[in-house]
């Protein structure tokens, strides 16, 4: 699979300018982003660090009904790469939300219960942005945009995706070329959605897999079948609302 990765020293230098320029061009100060101890968000920060210095970027750590290794794998990438964060608990706020809802619990749709979180974490993002004169960076990879494995208007709520170009396995290169704890590497991709949900067992197939069909379009039967099929039905989470013209 390396042969389809390019290489990672190329990748950071050119996300790194990308994101100074943006920054310049918005007439900001900087960066806010999410921290949830995975792979990605770990990516982003030390490639928003690289770009703008410490001063100007901000890790938010956003519990919401999540589990305790979350936030310890957030802290300990701020801990070891000198990553400024704010700690904003929002579990009390989702079960608030959830309350406050027309609907007997038994009767909520669980995905339309999970999506509540990312959208919150978009709220919580854009305070912060506005407050602080930042734009919000989101960590979404190529693999999860293609396939819409994505919450519309949560964690795709943001200003910049400075990783959306990248392959699963470029991300994860680039991990290890900046320095990113081991244990948080080693992690099995998970959007936390719900206790022990995992990326590529929602998904059905491995990031490997994709990554490969991606940039050669190689792949079989039920690769192919799962990406077009993802692309297809989540075609309208990458447009903007279809307008009616008059």
């Amino acid at each position: 699979m390396k042969n389809v990765y390019r290489d990672p020293q190329f990748l950071r230098e050119r996300i790194t300018t990308w994101i100074r320029d943006k920054v310049e061009e918005a007439g900001v100060r900087g960066v806010v982003f999410g921290l949830s101890g995975g792979l990605d968000s770990s990516v982003l920060a030390l490639l928003a660090k690289d770009a703008l210095g410490y001063d100007n970027i901000l890790g938010i750590v956003m519990p919401c009904e999540s589990q305790p290794e979350d936030e310890e794998y957030a802290l300990l990438l701020a801990e070891r790469c000198g990553v400024p964060v704010q700690k904003v608990d929002l579990t009390a706020t989702f079960y608030s939300f959830i309350g406050i809802l027309p609907f007997e619990k038994e009767r909520m749709k669980p995905l339309a219960i999970a999506n509540v979180k990312p959208r919150l974490r978009m709220t919580t993002l854009y305070f912060f942005a506005q407050n602080c004169s930042f734009l919000v960076c989101g960590a979404s990879n190529r693999d999860e945009l293609e396939l819409g494995y994505f919450t519309k208007y949560g964690d795709s709520g943001v200003d910049l995706l400075p990783m959306g170009d990248l392959l699963k396995g470029e991300v994860r290169l680039l991990a290890d070329h900046l320095g990113v704890p081991a244990p948080i590497i080693e992690r099995a991709p998970s959007a936390g959605l719900w206790p022990g949900q995992r990326d590529e067992d929602e998904i059905g197939v491995s990031y490997d897999a994709i990554d490969r069909y991606l940039a050669t379009e190689e792949g079989d039967e039920r690769v192919r079948d799962i990406v077009e099929r993802a692309r297809r039905s989540s075609e309208h989470k990458r447009r903007m609302p279809p307008i009616c013209k008059i």
